[in-house]
């Protein structure tokens, strides 16, 4: 979810330019839910883990030979023996969060849609990409989505609010595994809070 810098565009308008920028409000129905970050969802022993990587995660240049083939290589040997590599593949969750109301910002991976793309069931994933054009996140960090009213969204580039009551439990299927469902009650377009 990329920022605007607004005070990089401010600073390029005429002098005599009076802008005020406003955040836009959130409906009520989804105002009411309380934010939900997504490193809420991974268990505090995991997350440890991932924001501390192991040295051979940092030595290695990004898109390198090396990155593609060693990492595979790595991964396939030491995936139950490395907690860094079974941190990102983790479908652990945090039991406290079954039944906790809230919203979070996300991606839509759809997975039932009909032909005028309504979509009824799909992942919700922290980043754009994620189960398409990249490996999907770990399962505690993938929500899926049930809205049987169906949702009317074409643009799949854009994230969204999702508010709704969470649930533990897995979910698989071709796409990826979700560790977290939820019955979606109220959505709405995001939209990044302007600083102020």
């Amino acid at each position: 979810m990329d920022q605007l810098d607004l005070t990089e565009i401010a600073s390029a308008l005429p002098e005599k330019t009076s802008v005020k920028l406003v955040q836009p409000e959130l409906s009520p129905e989804v105002e009411k839910y309380e934010i939900q970050e997504w490193t809420g969802l991974i268990p505090q022993d995991e997350l440890d883990i991932l924001m501390n990587p192991p040295t051979y995660i940092s030595e290695v240049e990004d898109g390198s030979l090396d990155d593609q083939i060693t990492s595979q290589l790595r991964t396939q040997k030491t995936s139950r023996d490395d907690p860094y590599q079974q941190a990102l593949v983790s479908r652990k969750v945090i039991p406290e969060m079954n039944g906790k109301s809230f919203r979070i910002p996300g991606f839509i991976v759809p997975l039932d849609f009909t032909e005028g793309k309504t979509i009824k069931e799909f992942f919700l994933v922290p980043f754009f990409g994620a189960c398409i054009h990249v490996p999907p996140p770990p399962p505690n960090q993938i929500i899926y989505v049930k809205y049987p009213k169906g949702l009317e969204y074409s643009n799949i580039y854009e994230p969204i609010w999702v508010a709704g009551t969470l649930k533990t439990g897995i979910t698989k299927n071709d796409v990826a595994t979700a560790a977290y469902s939820m019955e979606m009650e109220h959505f709405e377009i995001y939209v990044e809070p302007y600083p102020e």
